[in-house]
């Protein structure tokens, strides 16, 4: 896959100090990130983005257009700002269940419940987000989700 990185598999021989003191400050960015989330600031949530970064939430563009290719801060902002555009969360949602966080990666868990803006139709997804963060920012990105539904709630014909 285009600007996929692979990070090697911990050696059972790294220092553990520095392990856990990344994994402090990845779960302070992981934290910081789902708040600024739930404030729905776009360029705020894109400062806490690397310039570059590795994007992937799957699905089709064609039917859910926020779902697109992204590489650089400024798009980040552009994705939020066009989920905002188009999504309506649920109150209390996205509900976290978890954040585990080892060295620079991170997984939040979680669902979310929503409503598209254009047809009124809600969604509810599960959620995995796998984000990893370098110097103090999120350099990746990896949404997985049920875009069944999201797709469904945006063109329903979508899920026939």
């Amino acid at each position: 896959m285009d600007g996929y990185r692979r990070h090697p598999p911990p050696t059972g021989k790294e220092d553990r100090t520095d392990v856990d003191h990344d994994s402090d400050s990845t779960r302070s960015a992981v934290r910081l990130f789902l708040t600024r989330f739930g404030e729905s600031d776009p360029e705020r949530i894109a400062d806490l983005f690397a310039e570059n970064v590795d994007w992937m939430i799957v699905g089709d563009p064609a039917v859910v257009p926020w779902v697109r290719a992204r590489s650089t801060r400024a798009d980040v902002a552009a994705h939020f700002r066009e989920l905002g555009e188009n999504v309506a969360q649920a109150d209390g949602s996205p509900a976290v269940d978890g954040v585990l966080a080892d060295g620079r990666d991170a997984v939040v868990t979680g669902v979310l419940n929503a409503t598209i803006r254009g047809t009124g139709l809600p969604f509810r997804t599960p959620f995995a987000l796998r984000l990893t963060v370098e110097d103090g920012l999120l350099t990746r990105f990896h949404l997985y989700e049920d875009s069944l539904a999201v797709a469904s709630a945006v063109r329903p014909a979508a899920a026939r």
